[in-house]
């Protein structure tokens, strides 16, 4: 069997080369394509654009999007290409005459120096320019950091300055975050020094992209309540086992004022001059790992399609989205695209973590995507759960077999899902003209989208149905210290919100070693932490850590400045 004989073959320049030579328009005619007038854009260089948070209201009498939510099968440490799909599939709707509006996350600079690299997309499906979507952009990231670093520095303060509010030093649950991977971070001592140096206590970083300020910022659906919700994050406990809030701490309001220009969504383009909005970047198997409300409110008024993103596969990404972003929102998704790649169906069969790709692994066999198949079949019982109609994309690599991707197709049409080949990396949005038209048809149909459960089930049991019905485990593990946490939140009245499970993106276990679909295995429950202002609980499973490490040769390693002042090695 010979290799496609589509363009995927052939060699390609880099994805930063493709990105320096894309043509750009003015972003205020790709605005005036949303409908978006420049009085409601502030430009920051080229590159990007404030949106005004105006723009809703503004735009509250056009017709509605469909909407679309990309996610995936279980990834590989390096990514199925969400982010390139969502590209692709926004590009490939102007080959039909439909304008699909891309609303994404803002990659952390941790993984960008990282082991994953850039997050703009890749080869001829990007957002440009590449270098200023992965690194500082228009500074929301650095705006986050320091309305959360703000906080731990205004509760350090409090106590030193007598402790009117009575913390229990023992309960304090606010860290610090950067946004860069650094493990020896996880677990510090502040305070050391002289009694002017503040009060010696146990505490940690996480990263930036794990901070419930930036989950707040994502789930926020006006400045107002942005504010609202700054007020309610609760930092710690005080001796009689009540919540100290924000609010309580009079932090809220100077957090909301260092937050006033990040919560506007930015608007960039794709390689073919797409409309992208890329907002806030909540980690996603910490946080929720969607792109902003807001970027949704606008982006759903100013198109026929819109796209967004979910953070990693399906039981955590898409899980997330239908019940806290689309509970936040009020919005209800079309039709939901899952990216599956015969690379990542091949992992979930004959890849051993921590062990180097086999050689089998580039050689064609379309009995081993089939047999890593379960994973893609569970994925699209997660989708189909929740009501959604799901579309597969299968993401076309060069090192691919015509007859690996007929598997998969074959699998997709065992399952009754519509699937398409997309040649998005290599062509551009005419290679995903028939993914297109497949999301079309799948959003034409009526939508019986529902949320997995009713917000009244009592903490436990709703981890214990995501645990079951998403990961099909057996059931939870509660560490005592688990147990004692949510008790202390069911009393303290937070029993109503959602939770959002932060475990392993590379398994649908809690063990990153365990691929395909596993059964016979329980949740295990480490720690559960509250984040009231973004409105959700979130317990940490298996060995989740909040603050990543960089690997033996992070990406960092490869990142230049050459002789023309210009950023090399950056993917």
């Amino acid at each position: 069997m010979f290799k496609p004989s589509r363009s995927i073959t052939t060699a390609m320049p880099s994805d930063l080369a493709i990105s320096r030579a894309a043509a750009r328009r003015p972003l205020e005619e790709v605005a005036a394509d949303m409908g978006i007038g420049p009085h409601l854009l502030e430009p920051h260089g080229s590159a990007a654009s404030k949106i005004s948070l105006d723009a809703i209201d503004e735009l509250r009498d056009r017709p509605r999007a469909k909407y679309v939510v990309v996610t995936a099968i279980t990834p590989t440490p390096l990514g199925s290409g969400k982010t390139t799909t969502a590209v692709g599939l926004g590009q490939g709707f102007r080959h039909i005459d439909k304008l699909g509006i891309v609303a994404i996350r803002q990659p952390s600079m941790g993984p960008t120096f990282g082991i994953k690299g850039g997050a703009a997309g890749g080869g001829h499906a990007q957002v440009v320019p590449m270098e200023a979507l992965n690194l500082h952009l228009t500074g929301d990231t650095h705006a986050v950091t320091a309305a959360h670093n703000l906080l731990s520095a205004m509760i350090g303060n409090h106590i030193h300055k007598g402790n009117r509010l009575g913390f229990d030093p023992h309960e304090i649950t606010w860290r610090r975050v950067l946004d860069v991977n650094d493990r020896e971070l996880r677990t510090i001592i502040t305070g050391l020094g002289g009694p002017d140096d503040g009060n010696p206590f146990q505490s940690g970083f996480d990263i930036s992209a794990a901070s419930e300020v930036m989950a707040l910022l994502s789930l926020c659906t006006s400045l107002r309540d942005l504010r609202e919700r700054m007020g309610r994050i609760v930092v710690g406990y005080n001796r009689g086992g009540e919540p100290v809030t924000a609010e309580m701490l009079k932090a809220a309001g100077a957090m909301t004022a260092i937050l006033k220009d990040a919560i506007k969504p930015n608007l960039m383009q794709t390689v073919e001059q797409t409309p992208v909005l890329v907002h806030s970047g909540p980690f996603g198997n910490i946080a929720t790992g969607n792109s902003s409300v807001v970027a949704d409110l606008i982006g759903i008024q100013a198109g026929d399609y819109l796209i967004t993103e979910a953070g990693f596969g399906a039981d955590i990404g898409a899980e997330k989205f239908f019940n806290i972003k689309c509970r936040a929102s009020g919005l209800a998704p079309d039709a939901a695209v899952i990216v599956a790649t015969v690379r990542d169906l091949k992992t979930h069969y004959r890849v051993v973590a921590g062990r180097p790709l086999p050689p089998e692994m580039l050689a064609e066999n379309p009995d081993d995507v089939i047999a890593g198949a379960a994973n893609l079949r569970r994925q699209i019982a997660n989708i189909r759960r929740h009501g959604v109609t799901p579309v597969i994309a299968v993401n076309a690599f060069p090192t691919d077999y015509d007859s690996e991707h007929q598997a998969i197709m074959d699998v997709a049409a065992e399952e009754g899902v519509r699937a398409a080949i997309s040649y998005h990396f290599t062509e551009g949005g005419r290679g995903a003209v028939e993914l297109a038209e497949a999301v079309a048809e799948a959003c034409a149909e009526p939508s019986g989208f529902h949320r997995l459960y009713p917000d009244e089930l009592p903490l436990v049991d709703k981890i214990d149905v995501i645990a079951r019905e998403m990961y099909g485990a057996d059931g939870l593990d509660l560490s005592p210290l688990a147990a004692r946490q949510l008790d202390k939140y069911e009393r303290a009245g937070f029993g109503s919100l959602p939770v959002c499970i932060a475990k392993t993106h590379l398994s649908l276990s809690a063990d990153p070693k365990i691929k395909g679909a596993p059964t016979g295995w329980r949740l295990p429950v480490r720690e559960v932490r509250a984040s009231i202002g973004a409105g959700f609980i979130y317990p940490l499973c298996g060995d989740m850590r909040t603050m990543p490490g960089l690997s033996s040769a992070p990406a960092a390693e490869r990142i230049d400045i050459d002789d023309n002042g210009e950023i090399v090695g950056l993917s």
